[in-house]
């Protein structure tokens, strides 16, 4: 369904010490993974201060945003920091912006700022992304979309669409959701991703506690979130969503870097 050759990222979630962090950017690099991505916030700090420290010891490593809250800053200001971090790198920052996750409203009270309705945030978001748009120079912008209606925005608007599926989503119904990101497109260039919750069928309390079920359950409802545990089988896995559903963008959580990384190595060009 598409030709676009594999790419890989990996999201840090809790690291707050500047050596951890730098340590971590460079491991992703020589891990060859293709970008190093940080939620909003990481761990309470503004991720574009941290992306920037990932790129200062990194010469080839992508950095993002995974994702910006729409609603934590004025668009005039996130667009200016876009620009900055992209000029500033050489081009090797991605912008990648949502409307705001579970608990996003508490840091919102902190800012000042108003969460609002789903109609009110879809409709925040798609004018930050016109203003992003009229800008002369930014980064490629990914939109993280679950809901209809953002599914239909990141296929008219963005450059990137990462499917914002629940944890039990099965490849049946993600396929469903990636169906209504390329009729919104209509033929656009739409880069297709996914975030990878699991490899294997091993516990992981650290990630359980966050998606609030467990690993055995995602691979008993056949999740489209959880890979096999063998190298090869989770390489043809990701080799077929790439051939029938189009996503050849894949992300995991930086919890599973060592054992993602085999994977990156097999198809990593492809």
């Amino acid at each position: 369904m598409t030709d676009k050759p594999f790419r890989f990222g990996l999201v840090a979630g809790q690291i707050t010490h500047l050596t951890d962090w730098t340590t971590l950017a460079r491991r992703t690099e020589v891990q060859g993974f293709d970008i190093l991505l940080s939620p909003d916030p990481l761990g309470g700090l503004d991720p574009f201060t941290t992306l920037s420290a990932a790129a200062a010891v990194t010469t080839e490593l992508h950095v993002g945003t995974f994702v910006a809250v729409d609603g934590f800053r004025d668009r005039r200001l996130l667009a200016w920091q876009a620009e900055s971090l992209h000029r500033l790198t050489g081009g090797r920052f991605e912008l990648g912006l949502g409307t705001g996750r579970p608990g996003a409203e508490s840091t919102l009270r902190q800012l000042g700022r108003e969460f609002g309705t789903p109609k009110e945030r879809v409709a925040h978001i798609a004018e930050t992304v016109r203003h992003l748009n009229e800008q002369e120079v930014r980064p490629k912008l990914l939109l993280a979309a679950g809901g209809p209606k953002m599914l239909a925005l990141a296929g008219r608007e963005a450059d990137i669409a990462t499917m914002a599926w629940q944890p039990r989503t099965t490849e049946t119904e993600a396929r469903e959701l990636v169906r209504v990101v390329q009729d919104a497109a209509h033929g656009r260039d739409v880069e297709l991703a996914m975030n990878l919750l699991a490899v294997g069928d091993e516990p992981a309390p650290w990630l359980e506690r966050y998606i609030g079920t467990t690993i055995a359950d995602l691979v008993a409802h056949d999740s489209v979130s959880v890979l096999p545990s063998t190298t090869q089988q989770a390489a043809d896995t990701l080799l077929r969503r790439r051939e029938e559903l189009g996503i050849s963008y894949v992300t995991i959580n930086s919890g599973y870097a060592d054992r993602f990384a085999p994977i990156v190595e097999l198809l990593k060009g492809r």
